[in-house]
C-alpha cells in the first residue's frame, strides 16, 4: 500500500506543468483575496504543494484485507471491487462505502461517497493528468472546485456535471468598479440628459450579476469614454465629459471603435487628433466587435489583426503606453489564438454577459450592459477590475499614460 502511494504522488507530480502551473497560481493569487469562494484552497494547494497524496484517506490504506464486517454488513477499512472493475479501498458504515479511495485505468479518486459514487469533497487524477480537487456529484465534478491540466493550466470555479463553467464572482464593495459611456448615456433623438457627476454611484450591476454581498452601492472607480468610430464618426459628448470626469478625480480613458472598412493606420491617426491624452488617464482602447462576415470580407483572421497591430503601435507611440483590447468572449474564443502576441503583449477588456467570469487573464470585465448609475439616464455598461484595491494601484502606476 505504501508503494500505491508513492506511485501515486509521482504520478501527480509528473502530470502537473511545474513551471506553467506555478505562474498561473501566482496569477490567481495576486488577482483574489480571502473574500473570494476557494481562495484557501487554492493558498494550501500553492503553498504545499498539494497532490493526490495529501487527500489519501490514512485509515483505509493501514490495512490490505477483504474488509471488517458487522454481521452480514461492511463496517470500517475495507477493499471492494464495484460493478465497473474499480477497486475502492474504503472506509464503510452500515455498509456504505462513506470516504476512502478508488482506482481504475483511467482515474484514482480520493474523498467522500455516497452510494458508491464520488459525492461531496474530493479530488482525483486522471490518466490523461487532469488534477481536480472540489465537489463531487455523482461521480461527476459538480460544484466549486478547481482542475490544473497536464499542460499547468488552472481553471478555478463553478462545475456543472462535469463542465467548467467559470468563476462566479463575488460583488462586495472592496471590488474596483467602472464604466464606459458614449452619447447614449445622453439620451436618443431630441430628448437629452445630463450626467450629474457628483451624484454617480453604481446601483445596479444588471440582470445577470446575482451575487452580490448587501445592497449595491458603489464608486464609480473609473470611466472609459467613446471618442471616435472609423474615420468619420465622433461622440458629440466626449470633450465634455472628458472634462467633467477629470474636475471630479476619476480615471478615465477614451476607447475607438473599430471599423472593418478601412485602414488600422488611418482609424489610429483620427482617433489621436480627435482625442485627448493627458498624464495619469487610463490607456486608450480599441473596440474590436467585428462579424464573421466584416472579418471574412477583410479577408480573414490575419488581415485583420494586421490592421489591429497598426493601430495598437500608432497609438502607442503617441500615448507612450500601450492600448488595451476590448473584445468579446467569442473574439477570444474564435480569433485571438491566431493572434498569440496581442493576447500576451496587452491588456483585454473582455465583454461577457454571464455571471461567470471570463476564463482569460483580463485587465476588466464588462459584465453587464444593462447596469443602472445614479446620476445617469437609462442603463450602462458595468465592468469590474480583475482585482482588488493593491493591483488597482499598481495598474493606475504602471500602466497610464505618463
Amino acid at each position: 500500500m505504501k508503494q500505491l502511494t508513492v506511485l501515486i504522488f509521482a504520478i501527480a507530480a509528473v502530470a502537473l506543468s511545474a513551471a506553467t502551473l506555478n505562474e498561473e497560481l501566482k496569477y490567481y493569487l495576486d488577482r483574489h483575496n480571502v473574500q473570494d469562494e476557494g481562495y484557501e484552497m487554492i493558498v494550501n494547494f500553492a503553498t504545499n504543494g498539494d497532490t493526490m497524496l495529501t487527500h489519501l484517506p490514512a485509515e483505509p490504506l493501514q490495512l490490505l484485507n477483504v474488509g471488517r464486517w458487522r454481521g452480514f454488513r461492511r463496517e470500517g477499512t475495507g477493499i471492494d471491487r464495484d460493478t465497473l472493475g474499480r477497486i475502492s479501498f474504503a472506509h464503510y458504515e452500515a455498509d456504505t462505502l462513506v470516504t476512502g479511495l478508488r482506482t481504475d485505468t483511467a482515474e484514482v479518486y480520493s474523498g467522500d461517497f455516497a452510494q458508491g459514487l464520488a459525492e461531496g469533497h474530493g479530488c482525483s487524477l486522471t490518466s490523461d493528468g487532469l488534477y481536480y480537487e472540489g465537489q463531487w456529484a455523482a461521480d461527476r465534478r459538480h460544484g466549486f472546485g478547481f482542475a490544473a491540466d497536464s499542460a499547468g493550466h488552472l481553471r478555478v470555479g463553478q462545475w456543472l456535471l462535469d463542465r467548467y463553467m467559470g468563476e462566479r464572482m463575488s460583488y462586495t464593495s472592496e471590488r474596483i468598479y467602472g464604466i464606459d459611456i458614449s452619447r447614449y448615456q445622453h439620451g436618443k433623438g431630441k430628448k437629452k440628459y445630463p450626467i450629474v457627476w457628483n451624484r454617480l454611484r453604481i446601483a445596479h450591476l444588471g440582470n445577470n450579476q446575482k451575487n452580490a454581498a448587501g445592497t449595491v452601492d458603489y464608486p464609480v472607480s473609473f470611466i472609459f469614454i467613446k471618442s471616435t468610430e472609423s474615420t468619420s464618426i465622433r461622440n458629440p459628448f466626449y470633450a465634455q465629459d472628458y472634462l467633467r470626469a477629470r474636475q471630479h478625480g476619476i480615471p478615465i480613458g477614451a476607447y475607438h471603435f473599430f471599423s472593418c472598412k478601412t485602414t488600422g493606420s488611418a482609424q489610429a491617426q483620427y482617433f489621436i487628433q480627435n482625442t485627448l491624452f493627458r498624464q495619469g488617464d487610463l490607456p486608450p482602447v480599441l473596440d474590436i466587435e467585428p462579424s464573421h462576415s466584416q472579418v471574412a470580407a477583410m479577408g480573414g483572421p490575419q488581415a485583420l489583426f494586421r490592421h489591429v497591430r497598426a493601430w495598437l503601435q500608432a497609438v502607442e507611440r503617441r500615448t507612450g503606453v500601450k492600448p488595451i483590447l476590448y473584445v468579446s468572449q467569442m473574439f477570444v474564443n474564435r480569433y485571438l489564438p491566431e493572434a498569440p502576441d496581442l493576447k500576451r503583449d496587452y491588456h483585454v477588456w473582455i465583454a461577457r454577459y454571464s455571471e461567470y467570469k471570463p476564463d482569460v487573464r483580463l485587465a476588466v470585465w464588462q459584465l453587464s450592459p444593462n447596469g443602472r448609475v445614479t446620476g445617469i439616464h437609462g442603463e450602462v455598461d458595468i465592468n469590474v477590475f480583475n482585482g482588488y484595491r493593491t493591483q488597482w494601484d499598481e495598474f493606475l502606476e504602471t500602466a497610464t499614460i505618463k
